[in-house]
């Protein structure tokens, strides 16, 4: 199984390096296609542009090699590796997405039921310690524990989409795809990048209400 919390901090500093945030560092694509999705942005235009997503991807690639060269692999089988905008309707990761979206709309979805629901959307009304705070339709204001939230992310509305129009879209939601042999496959690894980008989803799941 896949140690995202080493993953992340064996990549964050080569992130950070070149002046970029980690998003969300998570596995998807299940046993089939075993992916390892990196959303990162720049702090300053919360996107990331083609020429961020090939370097960052050359960079995590050759970090993730030197691990597996050494015996530190924290992914123990064959995956691929993604790097990606976190696009307009971004996931929310982090306590200080909450205040850094305040007044856009987010479906907060809970790993526990809360009141008999797990499902919330609403305005975002920012944060209160380690609280989210959450105008929910039909509920009103909310407070949700942010340990308690298992994914969340903003929805994609008129207002959010002119909140970020004047960005540029170059890069939004597309993906550097890498190979990487991990442990268990044959010889022969390409470490460079795929010089074909493809387009690809948020790959989020779907949670029942």
């Amino acid at each position: 199984m896949a140690d995202l919390a080493e993953v992340t901090r064996l990549i964050e500093p080569a992130a950070e390096a070149e002046g970029l945030s980690l998003v969300r560092v998570k596995m998807i694509g299940g046993t089939s296609d075993p992916t390892l999705q990196v959303m990162a942005e720049r702090p300053d235009t919360r996107q990331l542009t083609l020429d961020d997503c090939a370097r960052l991807s050359r960079r995590l690639s050759e970090l993730l090699d030197e691990a597996e060269a050494s015996g530190r692999d924290p992914i123990p089988h064959a995956y691929r590796l993604e790097v990606s905008s976190p696009g307009i309707d971004r996931p929310l990761t982090r306590l200080k997405d909450y205040d850094d979206w305040k007044g856009h709309e987010a479906r907060i979805v809970l790993a526990e039921k809360l009141d008999g629901r797990k499902v919330f959307s609403g305005e975002i009304s920012g944060t209160e310690g380690d609280t989210v705070l959450v105008d929910v339709q039909g509920l009103g204001p909310t407070g949700l524990p942010f340990a308690a939230i298992q994914s969340a992310k903003l929805a994609m509305t008129d207002k959010l989409i002119k909140a970020t129009a004047p960005l540029s879209a170059e890069g939004a939601d597309e993906i550097a795809v890498e190979p990487h042999p991990g442990e268990g496959r044959g010889p022969g690894s390409d470490s460079e990048l795929d010089p074909g980008l493809r387009r690809g989803a948020d790959n989020e799941e779907t949670e029942e209400d």
